[in-house]
């Protein structure tokens, strides 16, 4: 009993952050497109689209409806022995009606509902990519916040350091007093900055909890390590894009991918097809319209009376021809066709606007590859010179400014080399949403 007790008790210590789930991004990304908010009010658009489809499709069936109707008259009147009024009448019946347009622009309304589908199901594409960018955007901000706390602890054990290798020099009469106080001003703003890093990892993981709907603790997996370099950049591009596959430029082939694939290009298409049908369907009200009716009619008088029909069933068929209507349909005609105009000079600039989009972020991929590569040399060196910098001032070669200056180096050269390196692993990602290749990949992977 003595050693499951204290087996339990060791259990009841160990951190509650030991049973946190660990998320690497494309956990992320499965639970953002299973849980988000955003992404299921956008699916319900697709709904709407299939009902309205279903409002059109109720346009070709018929219409059934029953009638009733009762009378009460102020008295009973008389032609010699004829009745003329009687007390009361009940009336009522059954009547189908249809009617439909001689032109056909109910099939073309059927048309437009059927591409508004197709139309709202890339409209969630589209959606669910910007999210999951955004998620991927949140978790690089977590885990360069959780780096700045690494970096910020790591800077805090060197200024303690500092701090007791001072007040020693002090207490030998090697250093001033100056020296030392310089050194706790230091260690001083280290703290600050290791509680502002820790609380700003948990404002990142939050925020990252909230976007890709987790629940309770969790942790988070680091990316595989980045070896960027031009060689090993355009590589990853050739891979990861079947660039090899175009036999263009490079940006070339990456711009008709982002053509070819973006959800947007798609769905602009799409609309540009549905301001057409609308024109057709406007131009619709300039031809007749055929309708049709059958009645069951039932009469019944009181007093009842020998004369008149009591029961009816009749037909009807009109044809209504559109003469004059003070120009209602030409003025919708040409709204439908300005209307048409605006979505064709929309796809004009969505193909440009999305151009630009892959020429930039493809160069900024480049950029950070490039600024990748010199930032790690830069840590690597930052990091050289401050051991050798501490020797010196240990054995009075070198003075405490000059620790303070490579401490800080070191400091500097380390976030610029986490931030780039996050900034180059999310710039891919970018690279792949500009492309409309990024929702795929997700899929693929699952």
């Amino acid at each position: 009993m003595g050693k499951l007790f204290v087996l339990f008790t060791m259990l009841m210590l160990i951190p509650c952050s030991l049973y946190a789930e660990v998320y690497s991004l494309n956990d992320l990304f499965v639970s953002a497109l299973q849980k988000s908010e955003v992404i299921k009010i956008a699916e319900e658009d697709i709904n709407i689209s299939e009902h309205g489809k279903d409002k059109v499709l109720a346009r070709f069936s018929p219409t059934l409806s029953a009638f009733g109707e009762h009378t009460r008259y102020s008295e009973k009147k008389f032609r010699a022995t004829t009745l003329l009024q009687p007390d009361s009448t009940n009336e009522w019946g059954v009547s189908i009606d249809q009617t439909l347009s001689l032109s056909g622009k109910e099939f073309t309304a059927l048309g437009k509902a059927k591409k508004g589908i197709e139309k709202s199901r890339l409209d969630l594409d589209s959606v669910k990519e910007d999210y999951l960018l955004n998620v991927a955007i949140q978790y690089y901000l977590a885990l360069r916040a959780n780096r700045e706390v690494e970096i910020a602890g790591a800077n805090l054990e060197r200024l303690t350091k500092h701090r007791h290798a001072s007040k020693t020099r002090l207490e030998v009469g090697e250093a001033t007093k100056t020296v030392l106080l310089r050194a706790e001003a230091e260690l001083a703003g280290a703290q600050s900055e290791m509680i502002m890093a820790e609380n700003d990892l948990k404002i990142s993981k939050t925020r990252l909890a909230k976007t890709a709907g987790i629940i309770g603790s969790y942790d988070l997996q680091e990316p595989e390590p980045v070896i960027a370099s031009e060689s090993t950049v355009q590589d990853s591009i050739n891979r990861e894009f079947l660039i090899a596959e175009c036999g263009q430029a490079v940006l070339d082939c990456l711009r008709e991918m982002a053509f070819s694939n973006r959800a947007e290009i798609k769905s602009m298409a799409i609309q540009k097809k549905m301001a057409e049908d609308e024109v057709q369907f406007r131009k619709g009200a300039y031809w007749p319209d055929l309708s049709w009716e059958g009645v069951y009619f039932k009469q019944e008088n009181e007093p009842s009376t020998s004369f008149g029909l009591e029961e009816r069933i009749y037909g009807v068929v009109r044809l209504d021809i559109p003469i004059f209507e003070g120009g209602l349909t030409r003025a919708e005609v040409s709204e439908a066709r300005a209307k048409l105009r605006q979505t064709e000079y929309s796809f004009s600039d969505l193909r440009k606007t999305i151009g630009v989009e892959v020429e930039n972020s493809y160069l900024i991929v480049t950029r950070e590859a490039a600024v990748l590569e010199h930032s790690k040399a830069e840590t690597e060196y930052a990091l050289d010179n401050y051991n050798v910098v501490t020797k010196q001032f240990k054995f009075g070669l070198s003075d405490s400014i000059d620790v303070i200056d490579a401490n800080t180096l070191l400091v500097t050269s380390e976030r610029k080399h986490v931030n780039t390196e996050y900034v180059y692993q999310l710039a891919i990602l970018r690279l792949k949403r500009v492309t409309g290749i990024l929702l795929n990949s997700v899929r693929s992977d699952n």
